[in-house]
């Protein structure tokens, strides 16, 4: 049996269908919902990474496969996967494989389709790839259009992405970004810029609070809410009664 079977094999014998059924109404798979359709086996994500590391080495072509597979936990392997190799070529500075990852990934951003697949890859690949090549011109315009896109996913992976320019001080990006997203219709999004915004809170208040200053009137209640989270809660009433 070829590595590629066994892999899969694994996967359903740890399917839980029980826990499948939890899963799939805690990432809201209903029609009309924002993951409408999307099948779970079960696994918990702890498992999906130990599976992800097992299988660090799997063919690329084989990784693709996982992510255009219509379950959750594949695509999400895919992306632990990916993201493992990315690390891996960062630490032998390969700029080529780097590139080639980071490629395929805005390519197929469509099955990158719920929260949590944005959430765990999104920092570690299109982040890191942009923040190695700061020094481009235009490198981070990506993130640009796909804040704009009308794809629900794509505009979460332009702000979440910006999760590593934070942990290097640089915050030009998730500030732009979030004034882009400022009227977006989505709470997924609102949450996601709130996050965001926190992050930066946490490395440079003064900067988040310059921020909040000009926009809090303006921003989705539950934005806010996650912006102010570390806030003093005197801080924290101030902002909240600006916003009604």
């Amino acid at each position: 049996m070829s590595t590629f079977a066994n892999l899969r094999k694994e996967l359903k014998a740890k399917a839980n269908p029980k826990k499948a059924k939890i899963l799939q109404r805690f990432f809201k798979t209903e029609k009309g919902e924002y993951g409408e359709g999307d099948v779970f086996l079960g696994l918990s994500v702890p498992e999906t990474r130990r599976i992800a590391q097992k299988y660090k080495d799997l063919k690329f072509k084989e990784i693709e496969e996982l992510l255009k597979s219509k379950t959750h936990e594949e695509r999400l392997l895919a992306l632990l996967i990916l993201v493992n190799q990315f690390q891996g070529v960062m630490l032998k500075h390969n700029t080529s494989v780097r590139h080639k990852i980071f490629n395929f990934y805005l390519k197929n951003t469509k099955y990158i389709n719920n929260w949590d697949l944005v959430d765990g890859s999104a920092p570690k690949i299109v982040g890191e790839y942009l923040l190695g090549f700061a020094s481009i011109n235009g490198s981070k315009q990506i993130l640009y259009k796909l804040a704009k896109s009308k794809n629900l996913w794509e505009r979460r992976i332009a702000i979440i992405a910006t999760f590593a320019f934070i942990k290097n001080n640089q915050f030009a990006e998730t500030l732009k970004i979030s004034e882009m997203l400022l009227n977006d219709k989505h709470d997924l999004i609102h949450k996601a810029v709130g996050w965001m915004l926190r992050e930066v809170g946490k490395q440079s208040q003064p900067t988040l609070e310059k921020f909040l200053k000009k926009h809090t009137s303006k921003m989705p209640r539950v934005m806010l809410r996650y912006a102010i989270e570390r806030l003093t809660s005197g801080k924290r009433r101030g902002y909240l009664l600006q916003n009604y």
